[in-house]
């Protein structure tokens, strides 16, 4: 058995889409405050969290995306949802600011020599987090998903797909659309993942991302792992 972390660090000030709340961490205790209880002494270090619930790794609740009565927020999915079978597909190829077109993903599918399976999660190695983060283009120059290469994804019955980038579509009309192809398909998506590199070519293995039990949430972040047979 392996296991592959495919989270980012969550850290003071890391990158965040702007419409989202910033992310800051301060230490709220520290091993210089000294406790006594009976002549017991003890000193514990504590931090401070503030920030949203789309922060860093994280998946997205239908109620983010979704106006309508009904949609559910992060705490109502089924915890089956994070614990799915799982395929990677290989699209490092696409150049920076570029369409994933449905071609892309019957091809990296049949390069990959899996077949997607409804109730899977599908992850797309674009390559991104080592070619931007860190950089002024993370925000912005990821390639995305089209209205129609996420509607094929959608019918094929998956649970979610996953990307390294902040969005899975890209910037402007593609995103929103993406995200309501989402919700009208009735699946979901996991923005800011990592060392999927490391999953290409290892054909079907399963993805655990479970997330914070959040009441109301419209999304959360996620300790995003694979499990590989050895």
């Amino acid at each position: 058995m392996q296991l592959i972390d495919l989270s980012r660090e969550i850290y003071h000030k890391m990158p965040r889409i702007m419409t989202h709340p910033p992310i800051i961490i301060t230490p709220f205790g520290t091993h210089q405050e000294i406790r006594e209880a009976d002549g017991y002494k003890f000193s514990s270090a504590t931090l401070s969290l503030a920030m949203g619930d789309h922060a860093g790794t994280h998946v997205d609740a239908p109620v983010h995306f979704d106006a309508r009565p009904g949609a559910r927020s992060i705490d109502e999915i089924p915890l089956e949802n994070f614990f799915t079978e799982a395929v990677c597909l290989d699209l490092s190829h696409k150049p920076l600011r570029s369409d994933i077109s449905i071609k892309d993903l019957q091809n990296a599918e049949a390069t990959a020599g899996i077949t997607i399976m409804p109730k899977d999660t599908v992850l797309l190695h674009m390559d991104f987090y080592r070619r931007c983060y860190g950089k002024e283009g993370y925000l912005t120059d990821f390639p995305g998903l089209t209205k129609d290469s996420a509607t094929w994804l959608g019918n094929k019955g998956i649970t979610m797909f996953g990307v390294e980038a902040v969005s899975p579509g890209r910037p402007g009309l593609n995103n929103f659309e993406v995200h309501h192809v989402c919700r009208d398909l009735n699946f979901t998506h996991i923005e800011g993942l990592c060392n999927l590199d490391k999953l290409v070519d290892k054909g079907r293995f399963r993805f655990i991302g479970f997330p914070l039990k959040i009441k109301g949430g419209t999304g959360s972040p996620i300790r995003a792992v694979a499990l590989l047979d050895d």
